[in-house]
């Protein structure tokens, strides 16, 4: 069977690259030529598309707290319509017992919350950076953006454990108020909910919150010198004075600043709340990682008649945790595990994925070397298939620990098609960055694929679309608009052939950032996906592919291709 390749424009290093990631792939890799001759081959090669199984899986219930980073705001999907993301979150003071000196007074109070962002050159005739967070941004409608005290405390650690367990925080996205579970009760944050603390609003003045990738310059005189600061993008605002002299600098000497367990008793967080205006929004990521608010106070100085400055500042460490309210225009449920479903639904921040089993589905004929034919689970038909058997059928003995094989996998894959007649609001371009990630959801780590891809960074911001590419392929679209995926297997069917693992099962799921592995709970799934990777929690969009049901047309099932190699001595 001939291969043909492109010629694909690389750097000299990624060509290196990839020569290394071939020279060191443990399967054998061939490719037809006229050097030998047919004639004189000693093997063969050939494909085989297997029956495979795949079907949805309605997401509850997922873990929130403990996100590397977290969404705000509105999103509307074409497809699956609405969804709202809010924070609730733990701050926690740079330093305690604080001394703030004599006659302390509030120059100004300032939030700062960095957005994530990347260069992308530099202003027309200067040296000053330009930013952009399109890559993090979705919709470009304003939201209405309030911040409220939170008075409910978010526990450490789990008091029903009896191993002192992390206490964590699932999602309860059907309701239609920002609500949590945390494994017993039901969280209504409005029911907590302090005083406002800030106000992003105003019918009046039409100010509505809309982040920018512009930078933040800060501007400032230093004797007769104006100094410039140029910062990042970053919801930046100036909050109350009034109200954080009352809670933070008139409570110098209490408990409450002395520690961090007192201070979040005494303020248990701030309450970050989205909410639509007019349908529409937009959803972003905030950075808390790296958020503050800083209190800028003067104070008396021991030079008579002078006053010094000084500032205290509060980060973002501690419990954080996104809630999400889903009014969704279609009904995501758990599908046919027994035939399949012709429609896939994959869909971020409590939403739903698909479930592909590998050798799933009913009995098949299995014709054997003899050209007998017996019924067999597709699990065993595979394995006799590729391994070698002894005179009675049966499987030779393990060889170092392998199972010998008499067809050496070059190559698997799964094809997935999109489904074109999806909804995608009139924009052809809005599937274009999106990325499918697999996972072994026996295990809930990723595939063995993707962890010997080179093509990964260290940094889970760094460029994910272009990370993982070898294993997890990109979306590529046809002349005639049709789009499909190809995710890369072959060492995951190798270890169920040589190692005779049991992990026959995937994940499939959407994402915008297949570098993020880490995997959360799910309460109470009640079914084999136990944890859901962070790539699914942390991306509002959605994309709709097709199975392999019956019903779906030939040049449309998803398919599981196999290219092996067959010596013939």
């Amino acid at each position: 069977m001939k291969k043909t390749f492109k010629a694909l424009k690389f750097s000299s290093i990624f060509l290196l690259v990839m020569a290394l990631f071939i020279a060191c792939d443990k399967d054998f890799n061939s490719i037809e030529s006229d050097v030998l001759g047919k004639d004189n081959a000693n093997f063969n090669t050939d494909s085989l598309n297997l029956q495979i199984l795949a079907y949805n899986k309605k997401l509850n219930s997922l873990q929130i707290n403990g996100l590397s980073s977290n969404l705000f705001g509105v999103f509307n999907d074409p497809a699956f319509g609405q969804t709202t993301a809010s924070i609730i979150t733990q701050i926690t003071p740079n330093t305690f017992s604080p001394n703030f000196g004599d006659n302390p007074e509030i120059d100004s109070v300032v939030l700062s919350i960095p957005y994530y962002s990347k260069q992308v050159g530099t202003e027309e005739g200067t040296t000053n950076i330009k930013y952009s967070i399109e890559d993090s941004l979705y919709g470009n409608s304003p939201v209405k953006l309030t911040i409220y005290r939170n008075n409910y405390f978010l526990r450490d650690f789990n008091p029903s454990s009896e191993f002192n367990e992390t206490q964590n925080y699932f999602s309860n996205a059907s309701a239609s108020t920002n609500s949590a579970l945390d494994g017993t009760n039901v969280i209504n944050f409005e029911d907590h909910k302090g005083e406002m603390i800030y106000d992003y609003y105003d019918d009046n003045e039409q100010k509505h919150y809309l982040p920018s990738g512009k930078a933040i310059i800060l501007k400032s005189t230093e004797g007769e010198e104006e100094v410039v600061d140029r910062q990042v993008p970053a919801l930046r605002v100036h909050l109350d004075k009034d109200y954080w002299k009352t809670v933070i600098i008139d409570k110098e000497g209490d408990p409450a600043l002395s520690n961090t367990n007192n201070f979040r008793d005494y303020f248990r967080g701030l309450y970050f709340k989205a909410e639509p205006i007019n349908g529409a929004g937009n959803m972003t990521f905030f950075n808390l990682s790296s958020a503050n608010i800083t209190i800028y106070y003067s104070k008396d100085s021991t030079v008579d008649g002078q006053r010094t400055q000084s500032n205290y500042s509060l980060n973002f460490t501690g419990n954080t945790l996104n809630t999400f309210i889903n009014d969704y225009s279609i009904a995501l449920t758990n599908g046919n595990k027994t035939t399949g479903d012709e429609r896939l639904y994959l869909k971020g921040a409590e939403g739903s994925m698909a479930v592909v089993d590998l050798f799933g589905g009913e009995m098949v004929e299995c014709e054997d070397e003899s050209g007998v034919i017996t019924m067999r689970t597709p699990l065993d038909c595979f394995k006799k298939t590729y391994r070698e058997l002894d005179e009675n059928g049966e499987y030779l003995p393990k060889v170092n620990g392998d199972f010998p094989l008499k067809r050496l996998i070059n190559e698997a894959h799964l094809l997935i098609y999109e489904d074109e007649n999806a909804d995608n609001g009139g924009d052809p371009d809005f599937h274009k960055f999106d990325r499918l990630y697999a996972y072994d959801i026996k295990n809930n780590i990723p595939t063995i694929d993707y962890s010997l891809d080179p093509t990964g960074s260290q940094n889970t911001n760094s460029n994910p679309l272009n990370s993982k590419i070898f294993s997890l392929g990109q979306r590529i679209t046809d002349n005639n608009g049709i789009s499909k995926y190809k995710i890369r297997i072959t060492e995951h069917l190798n270890n169920i052939l040589l190692k005779d693992s049991t992990n026959t099962k995937l994940g499939l799921l959407l994402s915008t950032n297949v570098n993020l592995t880490n995997n959360f709970k799910i309460l109470d799934s009640g079914d084999e996906v136990t944890e859901t990777p962070a790539a699914a929690i942390l991306t509002p969009r959605g994309t709709t592919l097709y199975g392999n049901h019956q019903n779906v047309p030939e040049n449309r099932k998803m398919k599981l291709e196999i290219f092996f190699t067959e010596p013939n001595f």
